[in-house]
């Protein structure tokens, strides 16, 4: 079979991928784009970003119902139709999938559905339903993603033992189910579960949940977790699993003794690797790291001239955004512009309830790099907008260099903590200062006043709270 010739190939049609191949033919090139599932979208719409948020929507609204009744309402107990709430998921996934085609068609984005293989570093071979088709390129850009990492120790071939992706498809309420793994992905699908009446176990190893995050920011999202999960287990190690009749039984160890249980199901959410394999990219020039994922520069290129990579697949933080973002700064370097992804400002959300956010420097890492650095802490007990959702539970948090004011990192935990964050990425995107942030009017009552009046504190003269420190004017 004749090789089809393009300027462009991307390989995986995910939100890295697809942006890329639509910015690439927007800029005049050839593009082919090559998914190996049934539709456009990647993890991320199919079985990842998208379905979690649909299904953590759906089923805070029956915490939200059990919480009315302090307010004189209240709803009775919900009956919960699975089949139609995995209906309802799937149409949102289905009509957002429909759309990038669309997208695609009207970009002039050739799409190929199929398997992409490297042949060579010239050529991709592609396996589709009707059979091979090679495409010879000028330049590839690989955005296959990252999949769960599933330990050999646990994969015992028992559908009883998930990993986000079978989770998502919620074959059943399990009476107990097992989540191991602290991280994003446990603790959103645990809130999901739990929601839906699971007694749900959570074991993590390190000492705190949320890895990454700053320990204020965590705190009330901990302490939410205690309260809707039966359990929380940190320093805590699952060693074995096993099946025992229509159960899963699991040995863990726990304060340096043995603890042996038995689950309904059990969830595997202890980080994700990349989908390199399979890929040929043995027959390129491409080089991955320690871990598996794909070295690149700060323009997306490999070590291969003709390759690059974008995405969960060049490893850093596993977010569709990076993903976009990259996609872009990928284009842009095709092209010979001096485009970069260093010190662009990734914002990362966790969304758990309550929600968790940041951007830029956190205190952590402030504190790890030995950097000078004050911080602005506005408690969401003194925001009017709070309490009328009864979320008072909340934290806006700046990291100030204190001596140019500029706002370095911006933490904030609590409702709708995901959707405040952009005004934090912007801050410190654009090099403001506390003061920028403190004189720009919010309106009120608003959870993004929360920004200002944190910004307000570190001068010393907040309305909506008392600070005794304050700064020279």
């Amino acid at each position: 079979m004749e090789a089809i010739k393009t300027e462009v190939v991307v390989v995986g049609g995910g939100p890295g991928g697809y942006a890329a191949a639509f910015y690439a033919a927007e800029r005049g090139n050839q593009v082919i784009l090559v998914e190996r599932d049934e539709r456009l979208g990647g993890v991320c719409l199919n079985r990842g970003c998208i379905p979690s948020k649909a299904l953590l929507h759906a089923t805070n609204l029956i915490h939200e119902v059990k919480q009315s009744s302090v307010r004189g309402i209240d709803f009775g107990a919900p009956s919960i139709d699975l089949a139609k709430l995995r209906d309802w998921k799937e149409s949102i996934l289905k009509k957002l999938s429909q759309g990038v085609g669309q997208l695609a068609k009207a970009r002039g984005v050739q799409v190929l559905y199929g398997r992409g293989y490297f042949e060579d570093s010239d050529t991709l071979r592609v396996e589709t339903s009707e059979g091979q088709q090679f495409v010879r390129y000028d330049k590839a850009i690989v955005a296959v993603g990252a999949k769960s990492a599933m330990p050999k120790t646990f994969d015992l071939g028992n559908p009883r033992i998930m990993t986000s992706r079978e989770a998502l498809e919620i074959e059943e309420i399990p009476e107990n189910l097992l989540v191991i793994g602290g991280g994003y992905i446990g603790m959103e699908l645990g809130t999901v579960y739990s929601n839906l009446g699971s007694k749900v176990v959570m074991v993590e190893a390190l000492d705190s949940l949320l890895s990454g995050a700053d320990p204020d920011l965590i705190k009330p999202v901990a302490q939410a977790a205690e309260r809707s999960f039966s359990e929380v287990r940190l320093k805590t190690k699952v060693n074995k699993m096993a099946t025992e009749g229509k159960r899963i039984k699991v040995v863990m160890e726990l304060n340096g003794e043995q603890k042996e249980e038995l689950y309904d199901r059990v969830l595997v959410s202890v980080g994700r690797v990349p989908n390199c394999e399979d890929l040929g990219l043995e027959h390129t020039k491409v080089e991955r790291d320690e871990r598996g994922f794909v070295s690149v520069n700060h323009q997306q290129e490999t070590s291969d001239p003709k390759i690059m990579a974008i995405g969960d697949v060049a490893g850093g933080q596993l977010l569709a955004h990076k993903a976009a973002k990259e996609a872009r700064v990928a284009v842009e370097a095709l092209a010979g512009e001096a485009s970069t992804s260093e010190d662009v400002v990734i914002p990362a959300v966790v969304f758990t309830d309550p929600e968790v956010a940041w951007c830029g420097v956190t205190e952590n890492e402030a504190k790890e790099q030995g950097r000078d650095y004050e911080i602005a802490k506005f408690s969401w007990q003194s925001s009017g907008r709070a309490l009328t959702f009864d979320r008072t539970e909340g934290l806006t948090k700046l990291v100030i260099d204190p001596e140019t004011e500029r706002i370095l990192g911006v933490g904030m935990v609590g409702h709708g903590a995901g959707e405040l964050i952009s005004e934090g990425v912007l801050a410190v995107e654009m090099g403001a200062t506390a003061r920028d942030l403190a004189e720009t009017v919010h309106p009120h009552p608003t959870l993004s006043e929360t920004l200002m009046e944190a910004a307000e504190v570190f001068y010393g003269y907040p309305t909506h709270t008392f600070v005794r420190k304050k700064r020279d004017q």
